[in-house]
């Protein structure tokens, strides 16, 4: 690749890198090419970038900025696997890959100024999504007038079964 070549792919990831929600980086040495091929359809499908840059390229790119910790897992064959809208689906991705291709190996990867090991890939994988969490505030905020509702309507509702066991009670006897 020539000179102008890298500067391109070098702004190419600085502008890419500007707003990502989470990067996973992965070993792919020795899997076959149709099953990359199929891989990156999944993780473009999903809405994530599955690159392979050159490990020199990636630590200049990230050189100065908060990502700059994360140069120490370029080593090696190296994809880069990022997403700029949902940081659980990178990790997610790659652990299905992971697990489905034992060639596909997790180094680590970067989440909100933290550089992660393959345990952390993983526990960012089981990470509640942006949905799921405001699904539980929904259910928190519902929780006290739905109670306060059942409280309300608990004592004329006791009084109507103490009266039609009270009813049963004359009927029977």
């Amino acid at each position: 690749m020539d000179r102008a070549g890298k500067e391109q792919v070098l702004g190419e990831i600085k502008e890419a890198f500007q707003n990502v929600a989470s990067v996973v980086i992965a070993d792919y040495r020795g899997i076959r090419v149709p099953v990359v091929t199929k891989m990156r359809d999944d993780f473009r499908a999903a809405g994530c970038h599955y690159r392979v840059i050159k490990n020199s390229l990636v630590k200049i790119a990230v050189k100065g900025s908060k990502m700059e910790p994360m140069s120490t897992l370029m080593v090696g064959t190296t994809a880069v696997i990022w997403s700029n809208e949902i940081p659980q689906t990178p990790a997610q991705l790659a652990l299905k890959w992971a697990k489905d291709e034992p060639k596909f190996v997790i180094k680590g990867g970067y989440y909100e100024g933290q550089v992660l090991d393959a345990a952390g890939i993983d526990a960012l994988a089981k990470m509640p999504g942006k949905n799921e969490i405001r699904a539980s505030m929904l259910m928190t905020f519902l929780a006290a007038p739905q109670s306060f509702v059942a409280q309300l309507a608990a004592g004329p509702q006791n009084f109507v079964y103490l009266m039609d066991a009270r009813r049963r009670q004359v009927e029977g006897g």
